[in-house]
């Protein structure tokens, strides 16, 4: 039976990184299904799902303070399932710019999760306008909608409030 483990790591950027993880990984006999990585200011934040069967998850596991001291890295590890997620949602993408301001991730989150709606996946990022240097800010999420989900109404819905908010957006399927 295949078990699935869940590992956050965090820790100065530098190269090599991700080659040592893997390697750590690889070594154990487990298997990287998905991962999400990045520098955020001067440090590398990592996302990994792995899965293995129970024993080489249980090895790796005990090994996480050897793994934080060879990497320089703090590691967050928990064990985890297959999604539980609604399987009839729809995946569409959302995007969001406008000059940066307090709120924007507040205020969209809070108008999907306010219709129940799944945020699956959630970039940000600021940056200086082209020809004036302005700080902006652009948000990208995919969110899941029930099939049932009246996509006009929603689409309008989310166009207003953006635009009562200063937010040029876009809603579109996947």
């Amino acid at each position: 039976m295949t078990t699935k483990l869940v590992i956050s790591a965090l820790g100065a950027d530098r190269p090599g990184i991700v080659d040592e993880l893997s390697r750590f990984i690889y070594k154990n006999q487990l298997n990287i299904e998905d991962s999400r990585m990045t520098v955020l200011g001067g440090e590398f934040a990592i996302l990994l799902l792995i899965s293995g069967d129970a024993t080489a998850i249980d090895s790796l596991q005990s090994k996480i303070p050897d793994i934080e001291q060879s990497l320089d890295m703090r590691l967050l590890v928990k064990n985890t399932s297959a999604s539980s997620h609604n399987n009839n949602a729809i995946p569409y993408s959302v995007e969001v710019a406008a000059l940066d301001q307090p709120g924007i991730v507040g205020n969209i989150a809070s108008f999907f999760s306010s219709r129940n709606f799944n945020i699956v996946d959630l970039q940000t990022e600021r940056y200086a306008a082209a020809h004036t240097g302005s700080p902006m800010f652009a948000l990208t999420m995919t969110i899941g909608i029930p099939a049932d989900t009246n996509i006009a109404r929603l689409r309008e819905e989310f166009i207003q409030t953006c635009d009562e908010l200063n937010l040029d957006a876009e809603l579109n399927s996947l």
